[in-house]
């Protein structure tokens, strides 16, 4: 009977009331982001060893935000958890919430921690290590160690999604069989492990210098897959036609390596927030999907086109391209084929890269194997 009265007193009042916490965060003992550490059994904030005052509520609601792993938090859940179902005003979580961002040090125009998510919530944007336990400030240099997570679990994903693609090319574009089908697929397996490292180090390296957010995974990605593409265009087009002599034309370059990393970074950071693997592998696959398309009707190249090209300029070679167009219902490599084709490419390379780092920072996060639940690295 007493009790709506007195948690209503509390909230009021401000006084120390730990039922805000979600009960399975108490098992962990620390939360380090960033620069701080929140401790949940002596409850108290601190940045490099030195406490940030909290009021209570405000620190149950950080506390919601950094146990969330990422996911949006909705108003109601915020009233659920931190203040009990006990009714205040929207304005009383916006003051939370700039309370917040003022003791993190963060903007709302810019966050590095939270993020609005207008009319929805708020998410929590940095890495949370539930693991460091021993000291008042997370590791020098973790952020960059997560950053280098990313780019190696991006390269496999790379690796994985070129040789899917390769033995899909080798396989139905190629003349002789076994040899030429080996041959394609180390070939396009070499370069999707060349572009998946310089999208994983592009989107690592951006990320660990300005936070976990979708912005920089995209623009890492893009750098790092616009800087992969111009190496491959020197290798390819310029290195035969200064070994050869013979021109190939254009091939894939810097336009459709920058617009496929920028596509992975976002794709990333969807999938991280998503609450499932089956959703997020939707999700990437959908904006690959998408985005190998507009790259075909932006008269870009990718793997298919490229070949299409090689076809054309080495009639002798064992590339048949046209019999790709049989899958899509044309008599040769036309209009639809090369936008199915290329939708097929951007899909497999954006998703196994968006799966592996999803998979690879949820390992981190918990120490061992991962569960099926959304992580807040990549938001």
């Amino acid at each position: 009977m007493l009790k709506p009265f007195i948690t209503h007193a509390a909230a009021t009042m401000g006084w120390a009331m730990n039922e805000g916490v979600d009960p399975d965060a108490s098992r962990t003992v620390r939360m380090c982001f960033g620069e701080f550490v929140l401790d949940l059994t002596a409850r108290r904030l601190s940045r490099r060893g030195e406490r940030i005052e909290l009021g209570s509520r405000y620190f149950d609601a950080l506390a919601v935000l950094a146990g969330s792993e990422g996911a949006l938090v909705t108003k109601e859940r915020f009233m659920d958890e931190v203040w009990r179902g006990v009714p205040v005003t929207d304005e009383a979580l916006t003051q939370c919430i700039r309370t917040l961002r003022r003791a993190l040090g963060d903007e709302a125009g810019n966050p590095r921690y939270i993020e609005t998510v207008p009319k929805h919530g708020y998410r929590f944007l940095q890495p949370v290590d539930p693991e460091n336990r021993s000291t008042e400030a997370p590791k020098p240099g973790s952020q960059f160690a997560t950053g280098g997570r990313i780019a190696g679990a991006a390269t496999f994903g790379g690796g994985f999604a070129g040789a899917f693609g390769g033995l899909f090319y080798g396989v139905l574009a190629t003349q002789s069989g076994g040899s030429a089908v080996l041959v394609m697929v180390a070939l396009v397996a070499a370069l999707g492990v060349l572009g998946g490292a310089g999208v994983g180090i592009g989107m690592g390296l951006a990320a660990a210098a300005r936070g976990f957010t979708m912005p920089m995974l995209a623009i890492g990605g893009a750098a790092g897959g616009g800087l992969v593409g111009a190496l491959g265009q020197a290798l390819g087009r310029d290195g035969i036609a200064a070994l050869t002599g013979a021109a190939v034309g254009p091939v894939t370059g810097i336009f459709e390596g920058a617009v496929l990393g920028g596509a992975a970074g976002f794709a990333c950071a969807l999938a991280g927030s998503a609450g499932s693997r089956r959703m997020a592998a939707a999700l990437a696959s959908a904006l690959g999907a998408l985005a190998g398309s507009l790259l075909v009707l932006a008269g870009g190249r990718l793997l298919g086109r490229s070949l299409a090209m090689l076809q054309e300029r080495f009639p002798a070679s064992q590339i048949d391209i046209d019999r790709v167009g049989l899958l899509f219902g044309e008599s040769g490599y036309y209009m639809i084929s090369q936008l199915g084709s290329a939708a097929l490419e951007g899909a497999a390379f954006i998703a196994c890269v968006a799966l592996a780092v999803r998979k690879t920072l949820r390992r981190q996060k918990r120490g061992g194997p991962s569960r099926d639940r959304p992580i807040g690295d990549l938001t």
